[in-house]
């Protein structure tokens, strides 16, 4: 936090008027006043960015997801040869969207060992209402069809 001080001379001393009823120990204590306040300086300009060439920018690598449309989500579940986390999100949820990218990795990397669904619970309320989907996003791990872990 920064201080500010003010010296006696830059503080407007007290005229008889204004002092009526002010004690002899005020007067001399208001003569030299420091104030604590946070103090945010605004620069315009000052403010440099390197640039990226085009050696040092990252991009990010690009997985492509694909789109399945199952009988009925309990046929997926039961049917998967591998453990299924499924991701309950909805298109105006930023957390959601935050997760995107987290979920691909996971995808992509556990690709042998898990499969990674996303249920959107505006399009698909029946579903999320089954298991009790009251924040998103919500995932939750199946085995055997079975749900057995749930985190939000």
């Amino acid at each position: 936090m920064a201080s500010i001080s003010l010296s006696s001379s830059t503080v407007p001393s007290l005229n008889s008027k204004e002092s009526s009823g002010v004690s002899a120990f005020a007067s001399r204590s208001i003569s030299a006043v420091k104030f604590q306040f946070p103090v945010r300086r605004v620069r315009t300009g000052d403010l440099k960015f390197p640039s990226l060439s085009s050696t040092t920018r990252c991009t990010p690598r690009r997985i492509e997801a694909k789109k399945q449309t199952f009988d009925s989500f309990e046929d997926l579940l039961v049917n998967s040869d591998k453990p299924v986390l499924v991701d309950y999100y909805a298109t105006w949820c930023g957390p959601c969207q935050f997760m995107v990218p987290i979920l691909n990795e996971v995808s992509e990397t556990l690709k042998d060992k898990i499969q990674v669904v996303k249920i959107d619970t505006e399009k698909y309320p029946s579903i999320a209402n089954k298991y009790k989907i009251e924040a998103l996003p919500t995932f939750i791990l199946f085995k055997d069809g079975e749900p057995c872990d749930r985190f939000v």
